[in-house]
């Protein structure tokens, strides 16, 4: 461990603390110890740590503060990047739901067809069903009872007649 040699009244070295004159003893550890002039050395005046503080934080608080304003400024700008993209997914569910809808009234519109399909052929079998069985009730009545003859056709026809009317 090298030991710096004297020093002088502003705190300079005199010499380099390696070089040693003839005849001069080596300081060892328990020659000198390492706070010894440390005291001496730290009553600098208050104002002169007031002032270096001052000279720092002038020095430095200017760029501190525009970063805090521009990181302010980032989170604002976040914030509302997050409210705008909240408000666009919102927007792209709500145009899911309406293609989801569409796809409903697409199958609504295709099954209400099926239906009507369906009633219109349920008319049709009814009616044909109603057609014969007037035929077989009319073949019934047109065909005489054994042992029984129909003398005038008119008689037949009102007979028929009032059947039909009677379905």
């Amino acid at each position: 461990m090298s030991v710096p040699g004297p020093s002088s009244p502003d705190g300079a070295l005199t010499r380099p603390p390696y070089c040693l004159e003839a005849g001069e003893p080596t300081p060892g550890l328990s020659d000198t110890s390492p706070d010894e002039g440390l005291i001496e050395d730290l009553t600098v005046e208050d104002k002169a740590v007031e002032q270096l503080a001052e000279g720092l934080l002038s020095h430095y608080l200017p760029d501190l503060q525009r970063s805090k304003q521009a990181l302010q400024e980032l989170t604002q700008n976040q914030v509302v990047l997050l409210d705008t993209l909240e408000q666009e997914i919102s927007k792209f569910k709500e145009c899911h739901s309406m293609l989801d809808i569409n796809a409903l009234f697409a199958e609504a519109k295709h099954y209400h067809a099926k239906l009507v399909n369906i009633r219109k052929e349920m008319l049709m079998l009814h009616e044909k069903t109603s057609k014969l069985k007037l035929r077989r009730n009319a073949s019934c009545l047109i065909t005489p009872t054994p042992g029984k003859e129909v003398s005038e056709p008119f008689e037949q026809l009102n007979f028929i007649r009032s059947s039909i009317a009677f379905w």
